[in-house]
């Protein structure tokens, strides 16, 4: 049987899909890149703002088109969106065979044997643990630490369709790590709702600085990279960790979500303009040449003028490296859709604009002070057709941030030294390597039950104690 895969939404969604994909392939199936060849077609939901519940309709709108052509036999939709409305869509999508919710993932594959979509003998797992990579970036990888969200945050639905914080045991996390290692990671992003929260809810006197150091020890990973911290969870232990390894990229995405305390009182958010001065502050004190990004969401119910300025204030004063803004769209179920007061559409999109061309000139500035200077880099893609390669330096996160476009010998997968030469625009960057810090990581061919890839002693299985 060929299964074809669809992600859509955020990194941990990938996290999730490279492991059940995994555990399909060990039960025989085959992965198939090209839809047209897959038996079954499996769409990993996103359910986080409308924008992407649409892209998830339409993707399995697509599949049951390709059902009825006679190209597959079998669609099936899981994730964030179907956690949160099953019901509804088995009524308005019935080319759907199965649905499993974000918590019901780990019911895959007995799922779709109860309902003969997968065939033969229930095999065991020959690796159990190890995920699949299906992209075309191999030496950038992401590691979930934590599952669910405990913040009680008036527009989000994470907690409705992730459920409370669960964060996984420290070995296992070290583990999976140990085996993206093993498929060639140079570069490996812990992701969560909020990386800070790792431990406390097991108790153990394991937190996330124990978490990185655990890994450092336990792998020659040149690179990680701490996405998503909330502004509490920058202790004095998390920033001596971060100041002092060299493998602990000077990165962190901090999201903050807006400047003005009425408004983060009504979002229900832990901080205020002034903790999150004292943090971005603290941070940089500890750990000078790191790159701070946050996300900010303009619109919120009940957003005055004098809000929104307070917001850009914040902005200008703290000079984030990047912000990732959103217009607000209620979410069904939040606490926020209750709210009376929505912002016009129109006056939402003028402000976007306006805190746009802001930051834009923000980051410019943030830039220009990294040309001219030698520093270390990834390269993610080869030269092509007269296109330069194309990597990223320390500093631009996979996916999020701008790249930087190489001129010297650049394979990808290798890291590098390069020199800044200029700013391309307000994310790019170009620069000239100096010299190859790390050739490309030998990848390993999985075969069809993914024999390649050794197994260390004591992997546990992918569930995670869901």
């Amino acid at each position: 049987m060929n299964i074809g895969f669809i992600t859509l939404g955020c990194d941990k969604n990938t996290v999730d899909s490279e492991r059940y994909l995994a555990q399909l392939i060990d039960q025989g199936a085959r992965h198939s890149v090209n839809l047209e060849e897959a038996d079954v077609i499996v769409i990993n939901t996103c359910g986080f703002i409308d924008a992407a519940k649409q892209e998830s309709i339409d993707a399995i709108v697509e599949a049951g088109r390709l059902k009825r052509l006679g190209v597959c036999r079998t669609v099936v939709a899981v994730g964030c969106m179907v956690e949160r409305h099953k019901v509804e869509l088995a009524t308005e999508l019935p080319e759907v065979d199965l649905f499993l919710g974000a918590s019901e993932m780990d019911r895959l594959v007995p799922a779709l044997r109860e309902h003969g979509i997968l065939t033969g003998a229930s095999l065991e797992a020959v690796h159990p643990g190890v995920r699949l990579y299906v992209g075309d970036l191999p030496h950038v990888r992401y590691l979930k630490i934590s599952e669910g969200c405990d913040h009680g945050c008036a527009f989000c639905a994470i907690p409705l369709m992730r459920g409370k914080h669960r964060s996984f045991a420290l070995d296992q996390v070290v583990h999976e790590a140990q085996l993206l290692e093993l498929q060639g990671a140079r570069e490996v992003n812990l992701v969560a709702q909020d990386l800070a929260h790792f431990g406390r809810d097991r108790r153990d006197g394991q937190g996330l600085p124990e978490l990185i150091e655990a890994l450092l020890a336990n792998t020659s990973i040149p690179w990680f990279r701490l996405l998503y911290v909330y502004s509490a969870g920058l202790t004095p232990r998390l920033l001596e960790v971060m100041a002092r390894e060299p493998r602990v990229v000077p990165y962190l995405d901090i999201p903050i979500q807006h400047g003005s305390d009425a408004v983060l009182a009504r979002m229900r958010r832990p901080e205020r303009a002034a903790t999150i001065r004292a943090c971005v502050s603290r941070l940089r004190g500890a750990v000078p040449d790191v790159a701070v990004r946050t996300t900010c969401i303009v619109g919120f119910p009940g957003e005055t003028e004098d809000d929104f300025s307070r917001l850009c204030d914040l902005l200008d004063e703290v000079r984030f490296d990047r912000v990732g803004a959103f217009t607000y769209s209620a979410q069904e179920g939040t606490r926020a859709a209750e709210y009376p007061d929505d912002v016009p559409a129109e006056l939402k999109r003028d402000r976007l604009d306006r805190l746009t061309d802001l930051q834009r000139a923000v980051g410019a500035e943030r830039a220009e002070r990294l040309v001219g200077r030698t520093v270390p880099a990834i390269v993610d893609r080869a030269a092509a057709r007269g296109r330069r390669a194309e990597g990223r330096l320390l500093w631009q996160a996979d996916d999020i941030d701008g790249v930087t476009y190489f001129d010297g010998p650049a394979a990808p997968g290798s890291m590098v030294e390069c020199v800044v030469t200029s700013v391309e625009n307000d994310d790019d960057f170009a620069a000239r390597v100096s010299r190859v810090t790390h050739a490309p990581a030998p990848t390993p061919r999985a075969g069809p039950r993914a024999r390649a890839l050794p197994v260390l002693s004591g992997v546990t299985n992918g569930s995670y104690g869901r």
